[in-house]
């Protein structure tokens, strides 16, 4: 089943009983009916723009008050570091929603980020937020980069890669060089496979980007005893290096 597929009409029954069941004003007729049997013949990120746009006309309140409304749908935590996609999925238009408007109330968007990556990736949301607010953004992940759950851990560092597939490139690693440093060295030797991955795809894109600065980070990190998670990641960095 390809992504896309998830997202059908079942799908829109589905979260529409969700919002009315939190928001009793949600107009889950219209929003049903604008969208259901018009699904079928668009592409994923189509689909999720499709479905972002329903929510706006028939969503009640401001942004502030649509979060709230999203925190009260988010069930419970993923228990371990995989599931995301098997489990979480169906809040990926959730996610599209926040970052379509997250620079509404940036800090507002920035917590429930930290409450959706519990339970999906908000690795897309989160780069409008890092690009109007770098400085402010990126001190908060510091701090996420040292929290004790997996998904947070990984948000902070999978959210600020300059070359994150399906998603616009952003320069903020290179303009806020000692921030995201300090991201990626608090995650050096994380124990989970699911974070070492994300911090080795940050030095491969850092590598194509500016390698002088890929070898000085690994060079830091060199001065201080090693580990086995942090030599596979300097590896799985370095892994177009010749």
């Amino acid at each position: 089943m390809k992504h896309k597929d998830h997202y059908n009409d079942q799908y829109i029954l589905e979260l529409s009983e969700k919002l009315s069941n939190v928001q009793p004003d949600f107009n889950s007729e219209n929003f049903s009916t604008e969208l259901i049997g018009n699904l079928e013949e668009k592409e994923l990120f189509a689909r999720f723009d499709f479905i972002v746009d329903a929510l706006e006309k028939n969503l009640s309140g401001d942004y502030d008050e649509t979060i709230q409304t999203f925190y009260q749908m988010l069930g419970p935590e993923l228990e371990q570091a995989t599931g995301m996609f098997s489990f979480g999925w169906w809040l990926w238009p959730i996610g599209r929603y926040v970052e379509r408007h997250g620079n509404e109330n940036w800090e507002v968007s920035l917590a429930f980020l930290k409450e959706l990556t519990k339970r999906f990736t908000g690795e897309y949301a989160i780069r409008p937020l890092l690009r109007e607010h770098p400085q402010e953004v990126m001190d908060e992940l510091i701090q996420w980069s040292k929290d004790e759950n997996v998904h947070v851990r990984r948000l902070a560092c999978e959210g600020v890669r300059i070359r994150l597939p399906w998603s616009e490139k952003i320069d903020v690693a290179l303009e806020e060089f000692d921030r995201y440093a300090e991201i990626l060295t608090n995650l050096k030797d994380d124990p989970e496979k699911f974070v070492q991955k994300s911090v080795g795809n940050n030095l491969n894109d850092l590598y194509k980007e500016a390698p002088e600065k890929a070898d000085f980070l690994i060079e830091e990190w060199r001065k201080t005893p090693s580990s086995k998670a942090q030599e596979w990641i300097i590896k799985h960095g370095r892994r177009n290096q010749h």
